[in-house]
């Protein structure tokens, strides 16, 4: 394919992306397909000679969309968002044509500079404390990650190398063995990537038992770390949750914090969903104390129209993350080393795409009247299937809503509930996921898709009370 005829498939290719995104409501949310459909679809090893583009294109409806889950769709109300928008679509095209593999600066000047200026632009527009931004002048900055699960294992990685070589100080007789009795804390409602994560890192991992409001608080925290203190473990990190999984709860973070600081515990905040909404004002509140936190972190690839991947984080001190994973061979040094930010120091991954070219190209076309209102609009939606809920008798709301997600059930028992979320994306009209707390199980109502409106909010509705009519029937 050369240039001329790239032109011509791009230009194919961006009608039917387009074509797509705009009848997308016609389309089934949930395939009907069974595991293996693929393969009798195409032949059992790559072509000998080139295929034809035109080929390719039909392929596209042929083999590939009867398997899709369509996540844009405004019946799609399962997990949390993923972020979708055409700024962002035509800012991973450059970034592919680019092609630039950023680990150092020397590599892509461009691709390093513009990601610390644009995770500064970004922290401004949450309103995070001055001590996280490169522009402040401290030791602070931001970084892309891939995803909210890379952000907490680097944190936590940062945080075993530096209680590590605290207690090679302090204490030298505890050195050898002192990796063996680190312990992390996160609340029983944080996300399972914070489990996943102490496994990797080799640390043990305890829950806090959450309050009645789902929360983990100080209190709790401080008892399970002097617990773990008497038995000669060491404490060095504890992940504060915002905007939980399961029903978007969220932690205590001056609390946690505090406790953090009086044990001297590295304090890493999730928001990887809540915290596109920190773009408005009256959400703020939710992340009271975050200025007490090392790091912090949250997806704008979820809620802030963002395609995946770009996890921003943010870290007070970005001295100690570069300690945790600074390898410098000869092959990578360059003379600018220390005047910016190499970020292969500050990731799992050597290689990195040219991610921040789609917070530039998003944050200046929608701009930050734009993102507040695509955050808003989408809580008010959620507030519309509440509405609904509470209207009905045989329902239940399980956890305030907060943001985008209402956590509902009939008031039945688990299995009734079971069979209804069953039933509901059988009917492939609407598409949820549940959760359970407490024993308690729920059916979850998440607004995801951009293009989502009042209407869809009560087809989907309409759906639920189609669905349990027949249920009820039948029992």
């Amino acid at each position: 394919m050369d240039g001329e005829q790239f032109r011509a498939a791009s230009r194919q290719m961006t009608d039917y992306i387009a074509d797509y995104l705009t009848n997308i409501r016609e389309r089934r949310v949930l395939p009907e397909v069974e595991p293996g459909y693929l393969r009798p679809l195409l032949p059992a090893q790559a072509p000998d000679t080139p295929d034809e583009w035109s080929d390719v294109m039909a392929d596209i409806e042929r083999v590939i969309m009867p398997g899709v889950t369509h996540w844009h769709s405004p019946h799609f109300h399962a997990y949390f968002p993923t972020g979708n928008s055409y700024p962002a679509i035509l800012a991973d095209m450059l970034s592919d044509a680019i092609g630039c593999i950023g680990f150092t600066w020397i590599s892509s000047p461009a691709c390093t500079e513009l990601e610390v200026v644009m995770l500064d632009w970004l922290g401004q527009l949450l309103d995070l404390p001055s001590q996280f931004l490169a522009a402040s002048g401290g030791k602070g900055g931001g970084v892309i990650q891939g995803t909210a699960s890379e952000a907490t294992l680097v944190a936590m990685l940062s945080a075993k190398t530096k209680m590590l070589k605290q207690v090679k100080k302090d204490k030298p007789y505890m050195a050898d063995n002192a990796a063996a009795a680190l312990v992390g804390y996160g609340s029983d409602q944080a996300h399972s990537s914070v489990e996943r994560a102490g496994m990797m890192a080799g640390v043990k991992m305890r829950q806090v038992a959450s309050d009645d409001n789902f929360a983990m608080r100080g209190p709790q925290l401080r008892e399970a770390i002097l617990k773990d203190k008497a038995l000669g473990l060491i404490p060095f990190f504890v992940v504060g949750t915002m905007g939980a999984t399961p029903a978007c709860s969220f932690d205590n973070l001056r609390e946690i914090g505090e406790v953090a600081q009086e044990f001297g515990l590295w304090c890493h905040v999730d928001a990887a969903y809540a915290g596109s909404a920190m773009v408005c004002e009256e959400f703020r509140y939710l992340m009271d104390g975050v200025e007490l936190a090392d790091s912090f972190n949250f997806n704008p690839h979820k809620w802030l129209l963002v395609n995946f991947d770009c996890s921003a984080m943010w870290i007070k001190d970005a001295s100690e993350v570069v300690e945790a994973f600074n390898v410098d061979p000869l092959y990578l040094k360059h003379e600018q080393q220390g005047q910016v930010p190499d970020y292969r120091h500050w990731q799992i991954p050597l290689g990195r795409r040219f991610r921040s070219l789609k917070l530039w190209f998003v944050m200046r076309l929608y701009g930050k009247h734009g993102l507040q209102a695509h955050i808003r609009k989408q809580v008010d939606l959620a507030h519309q299937f509440e509405t609904r809920v509470k209207k009905d008798p045989r329902f239940e709301i399980i956890a305030p809503v907060t943001l985008g997600l209402v956590c509902f059930r009939l008031k039945r028992s688990n299995e009734v509930n079971e069979t209804l979320l069953k039933n509901l994306n059988a009917g492939g009209v609407i598409h949820l996921v549940p959760a359970k707390i407490k024993d308690t199980y729920f059916l979850r109502f998440a607004v995801c898709s951009r293009l989502t409106e009042p209407q869809d909010v009560d087809e989907a509705w309409q759906e639920v009370l189609k669905q349990t009519d027949l249920l009820l029937q039948e029992i």
